[in-house]
């Protein structure tokens, strides 16, 4: 395989439905549905956590979050373990950061696996949501109940600083790229661009939101209390995570238009990078990935936001096209966001090192090209407003199955190829015991989920300590979201 130079493209919470080539019947994401169309859509792709900072830790490092040990939103990446850039650096690529990274610190690049970083956005005062370390008794995050009220069209600091982003970007491409091409002919280079949308604030551009009106957008699954379903998880999450509280009809629907405009938003600026590597006749040449740090419930069961294992918030989208890369082609095969490591190293012709060996990622483009690694993928959730830890896998014939496993609580399970929209619950089901525990096993063969609950509290106990205390924390309160580059967070 020829050495190319290399983009990852990551949204920040996209439903991987509310996508055309995914097979939403609305949504307007022209750009990328033509990049599936000339690549390879991924149908079983997961983040490792459905949280912001955990997910990018196994973005870089190609790790678990119980080996990270980036448990929440408050213990981010800070370049103490190995990066897929750090890789790269070393071998002589140069690796390019712009814009939302979510790490520890901008203060060296070069730590977090760059040679540069442009416009990046990391935790807040490099300490983060320290009220998602509280987990013994869920605090009430009360500005989660400003979601619904404040969706429809408009500007805000996310979406100004998303265009900033892919000026940057294709300035970067125009100007930057052929200078290392030039200088460095057989080192190609690797990108990253972290884009915001469509994370809340469900505000979007007023030419996007017109695109959906809000009494054509479809309403969310199970949305009615009589149809939600029951769990102590998600009932402690919904109390904590309040964002359905203030919701009627109406506002339901003018989230979902601003949800469809901010992914339209975000596929409009995938489109002008894809068009500036176009415009530099580069296209062709240059190995992409788009895909997201995780998902968004979307009302689905009541629910918003992300920081649960069902397929709206675990799941992710994920396609890759370039060189080598199979056209037109639907992969089935379950992949993860750590699989982003050996992705890197292996498009631009780079070398793994022996730590490396224990990765448990593989390359997407040999997944694309039929390769099936004997695996089982991963996602964790140990953050803000979980009563417990909580393990996700892919199991059985197939994968047909998912096993979600909540330490001391009861687990779920779903059969997805008879139940794609998770409307059924089997993990209580007699008839299914059999299968939970097989589950269960399988996910021991990669995780000690008890373990790894008792490390992330653990964890958090430290950091809380670190910060005042509980009631420190508690009586600062805590931001909605982190302020992009020049913006201060409000706490509330």
């Amino acid at each position: 395989m020829k050495p190319a130079n290399t983009i990852f493209i990551l949204s920040d919470e996209h439903n991987k439905r509310v996508l055309g080539c995914y097979g939403h019947a609305m949504i307007r994401t022209p750009n990328l549905d033509r990049l599936a169309a000339r690549g390879t859509r991924f149908t079983s792709a997961y983040t490792n956590c459905p949280i912001c900072v955990p997910a990018r830790a196994s973005f870089a490092t190609g790790r678990y979050v119980h080996e990270h040990r980036c448990w929440d939103n408050a213990i981010a990446y800070d370049g103490k373990l190995p990066a897929w850039g750090h890789r790269l650096m070393e071998q002589g690529h140069h690796a390019v950061s712009i814009g939302k990274l979510h790490y520890a610190s901008g203060d060296d690049a070069r730590r977090n696996g760059f040679n540069e970083e442009i416009l990046p956005m990391h935790i807040v005062n490099g300490v983060g949501d320290l009220l998602g370390l509280i987990r013994d008794e869920l605090p009430r995050r009360k500005g989660a109940a400003n979601l619904g009220p404040e969706a429809g069209p408009g500007e805000s600091d996310y979406t100004r600083y998303d265009r900033s982003i892919v000026d940057a970007t294709v300035n970067w491409l125009k100007n930057e790229a052929p200078k290392h091409k030039s200088k460095h002919p057989n080192k190609p280079w690797a990108m990253y661009v972290g884009f915001v949308a469509p994370h809340f604030p469900l505000i979007a551009p007023q030419a996007f939101y017109d695109l959906y009106p809000v009494d054509q957008v479809p309403f969310p699954d199970m949305y009615a209390h009589d149809q939600r379903p029951r769990h102590p998880f998600t009932d402690a999450m919904r109390k904590s995570m309040c964002f359905d509280e203030p919701f009627d009809e109406p506002m339901v629907r003018r989230a979902i238009a601003a949800y469809f405009g901010l992914t339209s938003f975000m596929d409009d600026n995938v489109g002008k990078i894809l068009l500036a590597l176009e415009e530099l006749g580069e296209l062709n040449n240059t190995r992409i990935v788009y895909t997201s740090d995780h998902g968004d419930n979307l009302g689905t069961r009541g629910m918003w936001g992300k920081s649960t294992m069902y397929e709206e918030s675990a799941g992710i989208p994920m396609i890759a096209a370039g060189p080598d890369i199979p056209a037109g082609h639907v992969c089935d095969t379950p992949v993860t966001l750590a699989d982003a490591f050996p992705t890197y190293v292996q498009s631009v012709g780079a070398q793994f090192a022996p730590a490396d060996a224990t990765l448990p990622g593989a390359s997407l483009i040999d997944i694309a090209n039929g390769s099936t690694p004997k695996r089982i993928v991963l996602s964790e959730y140990h953050a803000a407003a979980s009563v417990t830890g909580t393990s996700m896998i892919r199991c059985g014939e197939n994968n047909r199955y998912k096993y979600v496993h909540y330490a001391g609580l009861p687990p779920m399970l779903f059969d997805l190829k008879a139940d794609p929209f998770e409307r059924k619950d089997l993990g209580r089901d007699a008839q299914y015991a059999s299968v939970v525990a097989e589950c269960e096993k399988a996910l021991r063969t990669v995780v000690n989920p008890d373990t790894a609950d008792r490390n992330a509290r653990a964890d958090q106990a430290e950091a809380i300590a670190r910060n005042g205390g509980k009631d420190a924390i508690l009586g600062k309160g805590t931001f909605r979201y982190s302020p992009p580059p020049g913006v201060k967070a409000a706490y509330h």
